[in-house]
């Protein structure tokens, strides 16, 4: 299988020549395995790391990268992403080079989003299509994907990274040969393949793709009409005719990858910790630690505000949410449970709306004052009750 070794870096003399490639954001997940935080804003909205967003990762490293153009393909509570990409991102683009399209729960799969959309993907001169996904926390330079993908010669190029075995489920597993070739695909298989000659690890998908235009709109119109998935349908057929390749994400400063799916409470919590320190991935906004780190494993989002007498651990504070006074979670799981949110590997999540219901349940019965109800007096048509 290639390798790329080589320290993530984003290569001036390769804006250019994706300056037109055709580029879709997929940002229509809800998430909801982030529980609360997604009820009324889409996952790739979810605040990370102070002031930054998950989706703003995928935006700063396409303007690095020099994409001039993006189609945003946006499905759950669409509204408040149209509302926050033009007014974070429309500088970093062309003239109008964010266009936003809201599936409106007509997206059957990530797949059947481009082919809703694909008169204003066909506005590109590039044979190449690039897939995101707006979810991830990582830094990629995509010019260098997509010149890999033309070198390769295949019809699709899938970005890879190396996690162990143990995690490799969640995601799209393949092998691929020492040229790079994909020899296998799998979507989140239950007993994951591992690496040849890595027993304990296994290649998995990002979720980040580079396909031929021409190839892509022949399966999807014309052989596969009912594809409508990357990882399901499109990838395994490209496997399948030996087609597809693999691009593996470089290692970045400090000589190792960095590449997390956020899509649970316990991985963004984490995720977020791994940037305390010497970040790992370049944050597209820089926030002082102090402003979202709380100590003992709990962050705080925009908005949040927590009394210092608090007692946090491994929790996660929603926006908009005041922590009083003396509030301890992290301690006693019977506790947490009973009142917030809390996962099987004990991260907290706390939002206003919990604390509010916990504040009415634990008043004392002595304290709750019920005032009696007495019919209402009769008025005649024009007077006034004295």
């Amino acid at each position: 299988m290639t390798s790329h070794n080589q320290t993530c870096f984003f290569d001036p003399a390769l804006r250019e020549t994706v300056r037109d490639v055709a580029t879709v954001l997929l940002a229509g997940g809800k998430g909801t395995r982030l529980h609360d935080l997604t009820a009324n804003d889409s996952k790739p909205l979810v605040p990370f790391a102070g002031r930054n967003r998950i989706i703003d990762f995928a935006m700063a490293n396409a303007a690095r990268s020099g994409i001039a153009r993006m189609l945003v393909a946006t499905q759950f509570a669409p509204q408040t992403l149209h509302d926050y990409l033009p007014a974070r991102w429309g500088q970093q683009f062309a003239r109008n080079g964010i266009l936003l399209r809201d599936g409106k729960n007509r997206y059957l799969g990530t797949a059947d989003a481009l082919r809703h959309n694909w008169p204003a993907i066909c506005e590109s001169t590039s044979d190449e299509v690039l897939v995101l996904a707006a979810d991830h926390v990582y830094d990629m330079d995509y010019a260098a994907l997509i010149q890999s993908h033309r070198a390769s010669g295949a019809v699709a190029t899938v970005a890879v990274d190396v996690v162990p075995v143990a995690q490799a489920s969640a995601f799209g597993v393949m092998q691929a040969g020492a040229d790079g070739r994909i020899l296998s695909f799998l979507e989140k298989p239950a007993n994951p393949p591992a690496m040849a000659g890595h027993p304990d690890k296994a290649l998995v998908s990002m979720g980040v793709y580079v396909l031929s235009r021409r190839w892509l709109h022949s399966v999807m119109f014309d052989t596969h009409p009912d594809a409508m998935d990357f990882g399901h349908d499109v990838i395994p057929l490209a496997v399948q005719q030996g087609q597809a390749s693999v691009y593996q994400l470089p290692v970045g400063a400090n000589g190792e990858t960095y590449w997390r799916d956020v899509g649970t409470l316990d991985a963004l919590r984490l995720s977020q910790l791994d940037f305390i320190d010497a970040a790992p991935a370049r944050l597209p906004r820089q926030t002082p630690v102090a402003d979202w780190y709380l100590g003992k494993g709990s962050v705080a989002m925009t908005g949040a505000v927590v009394s210092h007498s608090a007692d946090l651990t491994n929790t996660i504070v929603a926006s908009g949410t005041f922590v009083p006074p003396g509030l301890v979670t992290g301690q006693d799981p019977h506790e947490d449970a009973l009142w917030f949110t809390r996962t099987q590997a004990g991260t907290v999540l706390i939002t206003q709306a919990m604390l509010d219901r916990r504040a009415v349940m634990r008043i004392p019965r002595s304290r709750i004052c019920v005032t009696p109800v007495f019919d209402e007096p009769a008025y005649g048509k024009d007077k006034l009750h004295a």
